[in-house]
């Protein structure tokens, strides 16, 4: 053992792992094996055994070993036996050059920048209905939709292609010379004279950036107009000095005035008309609507999971003057997407869960990006507030959120990269016997990036890559499934996406009536804040297929049916989110699990600093009441989901919860009965005796 730890920690055997493809990774996993193998084995070969036997009796260099250990790495690692094909295929250091079309004109770029509502999207637009042809990018479909309705209704025949439908201008299903669609959806090969990339700060996000990235770098356009932050600028500019082409920039201000107030709400009863409660979890978006509601008020509720139907109709009712419903309570989904006249923005919480760039889950205090994204929403110009303002629910948020509305926005410093399906192919042919989610692994592992760009986060992609690995399909079609834009934290989408791909891989086309079996269609509107959740899913199905449909059009046949059934289901939905407070109280009475149970967005985080600062002054004290309020709110938002969510998330195991429990009751039950216990002090026991008498 020792000489084998010897021999892992020399310098020059390190040296040699790196050129022959072992980097510091695959050397240490490569060493545990190797060490594990000799010391484990009843036998090795005699070659081996000679080699160990000379260098124990101080016959022979622990150097030796060097050419059983490259052996014994390559039988776990068989990709070092190509190392330099693979390391080719994985040069991302070059990507304009992954668009020849593009390279081969010369692009006009116009970077429109500016904070949210200073017309910087209006302008781009503006020149994007005068072309001849052209093509908008947005990152959502409802922004998509939005400039598909204004372009025709402007005479100007759009097209809307999202990753679930392409929706013709002209009935005879004509191509339009002018296309609306998700970034994504983007073609790189049909030549535009005019391109919209709206929101380019995109272009740095974990997950989706690689999308703004293909779209900059490879539209062919003679004008391409990029909207968004003027962070990305320097990015933006860098980039296109690789390609060879120039940036313009053309700077908006905000059109409307925008004031952070130097009070905060405190209560909802000061709430006015106009005002926009943003809470960032679906279990204060419960708990706030239903206090509104309490106090005899109305309010619209809008969140990521809800479909964009349902999305704008309750948008439509908040906006709408002659309806009684003045509040509204939303997510930071209304950050992009919805035309919303809010006069207020209230932020009910400032810490929001994150992902960061290796695909961990944290609970931070929201950016400046995100606070000027959000904020600015108030006081759209052309709605009947000229100027909007902004504040905290709580007091105690109000002067952090002033200090991060202060801040400049940091620069976006890289742009997103992720394996294209060639690539993957490629992979596979040198290593035949490698799962997809190791094929991406190895990718990753040995790509090569400049410093202008990273490689996307891929955890969702492998997620899908190892539910479906057991199935027979064959790459191409096995890349695509774990493409498809789900949440994995969805049970009943994921299990569905596993039915669809066994299906597939039968040859039996999915139908309209095995979806219809399977998602129990028709369905009623929901009683409970579960079978809303539940409704939320089946609509994603509905999602799913139609973006396999788009795909596979000969195994996915129904897609005009589904679609139907899709709308029908938003009513149903929109019936639910009309009648949310009825839901919750439903879901509280007992007639289904709590709201927190069925939620996959967390609890509830408007009082997460605040409770950590309380903890901690308290922790000073010496004081165990920390304990007592952590687990008082563990049961006053559903004991056994939070204790199962966290169990599920490694934040907690089944031993520290039977004592946080075990702990909890013997407080609860010496502060609610005076029982001392015998390790209590002299003086705490006649406090205790008073007490009883």
């Amino acid at each position: 053992m020792k000489n084998l730890n010897k021999f892992y920690k020399r310098k020059e055997i390190q040296r040699l792992g790196a050129e022959n493809g072992l980097d510091a990774r695959l050397f240490h996993q490569a060493f545990i094996s190797f060490r594990k193998y000799i010391m484990e084995s009843s036998s090795v070969s005699a070659d081996l055994h000679i080699i160990l036997n000379d260098i124990c009796c101080g016959a022979g260099h622990v150097d030796d070993l060097f050419p059983f250990f490259l052996r014994h790495a390559k039988q776990i690692f068989p990709m070092l036996d190509c190392m330099d094909d693979l390391r080719k295929i994985s040069d991302l250091r070059l990507p304009p050059n992954w668009y020849p079309e593009a390279r081969a004109i010369q692009r006009k770029i116009i970077f429109h920048a500016g904070p949210t509502n200073s017309g910087k999207t209006y302008h781009a637009i503006q020149r994007f209905l005068t072309a001849k042809s052209g093509i908008y990018c947005g990152p959502l479909k409802l922004l998509a939709h939005e400039i598909f309705q204004k372009s025709n209704a402007a005479n100007v025949p759009c097209d809307l292609v999202t990753g679930e439908e392409r929706v013709y201008a002209t009935e005879d299903a004509r191509q339009a010379s002018h296309i609306a669609c998700t970034i994504e959806m983007c073609s790189t090969n049909t030549p535009y004279e005019v391109a919209v990339i709206d929101e380019i700060q995109m272009i740095r996000d974990p997950a989706r950036g690689w999308a703004w990235t293909r779209a900059l770098l490879g539209l062919c356009a003679e004008e391409i107009h990029v909207c968004g932050e003027s962070a990305a600028i320097d990015l933006v500019t860098e980039l296109m000095y690789t390609t060879g082409e120039e940036v313009e920039v053309r700077n908006y201000k905000r059109l409307t005035p925008l004031t952070v107030l130097d009070y905060a709400l405190e209560s909802l009863d000061n709430l006015q008309p106009g005002d926009c409660i943003v809470c960032f979890s679906k279990n204060d978006i419960y708990s706030v609507s239903r206090q509104i509601e309490a106090r005899g008020l109305e309010c619209a509720v809008i969140y990521g999971s809800l479909p964009p139907g349902t999305k704008l109709e309750q948008a439509k009712k908040f906006n709408d003057p002659n309806d009684p419903c003045k509040i509204l309570v939303a997510t930071d989904a209304i950050g992009m997407g919805l035309n919303l006249c809010i006069k207020r923005i209230i932020f009910n919480s400032i810490v929001k869960p994150t992902v960061n760039e290796k695909g961990e889950k944290e609970i931070d205090s929201i950016t400046t990006s995100q606070a000027l994204q959000i904020a600015g929403r108030a006081g759209r110009f052309g709605s009947s507030f000229k100027q909007g303002e902004v504040t905290t629910m709580h007091r105690d948020d109000l002067l952090q959120l002033k200090e991060i509305l202060s801040e400049s926005v940091p620069p976006v410093k890289a742009a997103g990269l992720h394996p294209t399906p060639e690539q993957i192919e490629m992979f596979a042919y040198h290593l035949p016997d490698a799962t997809l989610s190791n094929l991406i692994d190895i990718f990753v592992s040995l790509s090569q990036v400049d410093g202008l760009y990273f490689v996307c986060n891929i955890d969702d992609f492998k997620f899908l890559a190892d539910m479906i690995q057991h199935i027979p399909l064959n790459l191409r079609s096995r890349y695509v499934f774990c493409t498809a834009p789900l949440n994995r934290k969805e049970p009943f989408v994921c299990t569905t996406l596993l039915k669809f791909a066994r299906q597939f891989s039968r040859n039996e086309p999915l139908t309209f009536d095995w979806l219809c079996r399977h998602t129990k269609w028709p369905l009623a509107p929901p009683k409970n804040i579960k079978e809303l959740v539940h409704l939320e899913a089946v609509h994603d199905v509905f999602d799913l297929y139609l973006w396999l449909s788009y795909r596979f059009m000969d195994m996915f046949p129904d897609a005009a049916l589904v679609r139907d059934i899709q709308k029908k289901l938003d009513d149903i939905i929109q019936i639910g989110v009309c009648n949310i407070t009825k839901l919750i109280r439903a879901s509280q009475s007992g007639a289904a699990s709590g709201a927190a149970e069925v939620t996959s967005e967390g609890f509830p985080l408007s009082r997460t600093k605040r409770d950590a600062r309380t903890v901690s002054d308290h922790r000073d004290a010496k004081s165990t009441e920390p304990l007592s309020i952590a687990l008082e709110d563990l049961k006053s938002h559903g004991r056994g989901s939070l204790a199962n969510r966290l169990l599920r998330e490694g934040l907690l195991t089944q031993e520290m919860l039977r004592q946080l429990e075990s702990e909890w009751q013997d407080q609860h039950r010496s502060g609610r009965y005076g029982l001392a216990s015998k390790r209590n002090d002299h003086s705490s026991s006649k406090e205790m005796g008073k007490k009883k008498k």
